[in-house]
């Protein structure tokens, strides 16, 4: 298959998958409006803007340079997820260790900027940090919901399906991260980031199947 036309279809179906799964999210809204949830959609269709206004002005106004737009948005978005974990845990230790993972992000944050360009480079150093404490948190809720009766309901609870995409996305993203910073030239990343929209594939994914097997009632 010509290298072009590969791209063009990894690019078309990751674009794809990411649009589904909002809209998918917007039909099944009912459900989570009440909950801790609720602006849980409102991420998604940001982050969907924000994939495909990259895509056109990458692809059709040559403007491939929008680290700055990316890097506020994760900056964000480690902070609402976060706080999505510090309300559904239940634990008081569970929740002082989300705080001190924000905390020690922000610090990568501060810091990372002295040694990246945060205008025009996607941040490394703090994204790598957030994957590993991303990975922490979904660790602890697992631990929680493993212990208790909640894990009875396990497979309508749209929480936990949020959880498992976050895992698959950031275990995988943390090699990745490492290996596009420090170790392969930028001739040898092809494979690389095929695997990267894989990933973003099935994050969505375990998001969809979130939405439609989940209950209304939810037991976080």
């Amino acid at each position: 298959m010509d290298i072009g036309v590969y791209v063009f279809l990894r690019d078309f179906s990751t674009l794809f998958i990411g649009l589904l799964s909002p809209i998918i999210g917007s039909i099944y809204f009912y459900k989570y409006k009440d909950s801790v949830l609720k602006y849980f959609l409102a991420y998604l269709w940001i982050s969907v803007i924000l994939d495909y206004g990259a895509y056109i002005a990458r692809e059709y106004f040559d403007i491939g340079n929008n680290g700055i737009v990316y890097n506020i948005f994760f900056f964000f978005s480690f902070i609402y997820l976060s706080s999505l974990y510090y309300r559904i845990l239940r634990d008081p230790k569970k929740k002082k260790a989300v705080y001190a993972f924000i905390f020690v992000y922000i610090i990568s944050f501060i810091v990372g900027g002295f040694y990246e360009n945060y205008m025009t480079d996607f941040q490394s150093i703090p994204f790598i940090t957030a994957s590993i404490l991303f990975v922490l948190q979904a660790a602890l809720y697992f631990i929680e919901i493993l212990n208790s009766k909640r894990i009875l309901y396990i497979k309508k609870n749209l929480f936990f399906w949020i959880s498992i995409g976050i895992l698959v996305y950031y275990v995988g993203n943390i090699p990745f991260r490492i290996a596009i910073k420090y170790y392969l030239e930028k001739e040898s990343t092809t494979i690389l980031f095929s695997l990267l929209y894989v990933l973003i594939i099935l994050t969505h994914i375990c998001y969809m199947i979130g939405f439609i097997w989940s209950d209304k009632k939810q037991q976080y």
